[in-house]
């Protein structure tokens, strides 16, 4: 039996999908958007709709981005010759919230995980090796504390080292099982500057 209107659980159940997010915070944010005013409602869904259209991923580092190359990448004060590979977005975010990596990096947007039928050709690896073809020093692995990241940790190492390219892994200030985006800066700081060759 429904307890709204028709418009009501189909807000519902939509929120419902964003992850994260189960039935009753999704009725929460539902009453929360019918009581904004309809400015902030129109500006919310014109932002979901300009971003969904317009965002795509950097020519370089496969980032989201609405330009050709994202800030990182177009910035010249940036080493381009160190790029750390993280696993998505949100840990380019983290690592560029301590404020102290000076080089680029590329996001896989992804793991190696055979167990969820996930191979190297389903993540951004190709883009990275093209990249590698150019004038680079060193590549720092960054990817999560986990079965997956250390498999496309390993994988990586693999297919970088016969380049002559320094490949590194992130230290172990990250606990094992740990995602990158919910550890604080310093330990994520502490991790970079404790890097182990692969």
């Amino acid at each position: 039996m429904d307890f709204y209107s028709t418009q009501i659980s189909n807000l519902v159940e939509h929120l419902s999908h964003l992850p994260g997010i189960g039935a009753k915070s999704a009725q929460r944010l539902a009453f929360h958007i019918l009581n904004m005013p309809s400015e902030q409602v129109e500006g919310l869904s014109a932002a979901m709709v300009n971003a969904k259209k317009n965002v795509r991923y950097c020519k370089e580092c496969c980032t989201y981005t609405d330009d050709e190359l994202c800030p990182i990448c177009a910035s010249q004060k940036r080493n381009h010759k160190q790029i750390m590979v993280v696993e998505n977005p949100r840990d380019l975010a983290a690592y560029e919230k301590t404020g102290k990596f000076e080089g680029v990096y590329h996001v896989l947007h992804g793991a190696i995980s055979p167990m969820a039928g996930i191979g190297p050709q389903d993540i951004r690896l190709d883009e990275l090796m093209v990249r590698l073809q150019g004038d680079v020093e060193e590549v720092i692995v960054a990817t999560n504390k986990n079965l997956e990241g250390d498999t496309t940790a390993t994988y990586i190492s693999k297919l970088v080292k016969p380049l002559g390219i320094k490949v590194s892994r992130i230290a172990s200030g990250v606990p094992a099982g740990g995602d990158l985006e919910y550890i604080d800066e310093v330990t994520l700081y502490r991790a970079l500057e404790g890097r182990v060759e692969l």
